[in-house]
């Protein structure tokens, strides 16, 4: 008989297991025997908590979905203004941790994968629709509704954007840098619409 909270363990076992292994041969390439003999289980550990290698990584986007969720939660922890949660938001979506290069392939093969899945799908519009609610809702408290919503928009594409060329490139920016150019654009926002009402 399985003792209590194995399922919980095991199944970080093979998702930590699965970020290697992405990292390591490419989705493509990985297999569930790879995974296993990674986490150092049998196969038939892997099947018994997963059908097969997609429902591995489905559970392993979740598993980094809900890491990015408490890392925004921390990040809002202490900021107490409008302007320090537009901040705390984009450290969160630009935080160290997203820029290892083992989080990196697994996000990539997560978005390189999305158009072949539904479920996949869900989890990625689940994570745009969290994005842009965070930021539109903060932003409403510091532009009319309009520009919120374009500055939201704006701010997305630049965060998820840069990220992509930071870690696809060898000696690239890091994660302050990128953050720091996010800050730029969301402060030229600010001066913009200062600049409107002065007008």
């Amino acid at each position: 008989m399985p003792k209590v909270g194995m399922e919980v363990v095991r199944k970080k076992q093979l998702i930590e297991a699965t970020i290697s292994s992405i990292h390591e041969h490419g989705f493509s390439d990985i297999t569930i025997r790879m995974i296993s003999q990674r986490a150092g289980v049998s196969t038939g550990i892997v099947h018994h908590y997963f059908r097969d290698k997609n429902d591995l990584l489905q559970a392993t986007m979740r598993k980094m979905l809900e890491d990015l969720r408490l890392s925004v939660l921390y990040h809002l922890k202490s900021a107490s203004s409008p302007n320090e949660r537009i901040e705390a938001l984009i450290s969160a979506y630009l935080d160290v941790h997203l820029f290892e290069p083992e989080t990196v392939s697994a996000w990539l093969a997560f978005w390189a994968h999305v158009p072949h899945s539904d479920r996949l799908k869900r989890l990625q519009r689940v994570y745009e629709q969290r994005q842009m609610s965070t930021f539109r809702h903060a932003l409403k408290n510091l532009l009319p509704d309009a520009q919120a919503e374009k500055a939201a928009c704006g701010i997305v594409a630049l965060i998820d954007g840069l990220w992509i060329r930071a870690s696809l490139q060898e000696n690239s920016m890091g994660c302050e840098e990128a953050r720091d150019i996010v800050l730029q654009y969301y402060e030229m926002l600010l001066q913009q619409n200062n600049d409107t009402k002065l007008g």
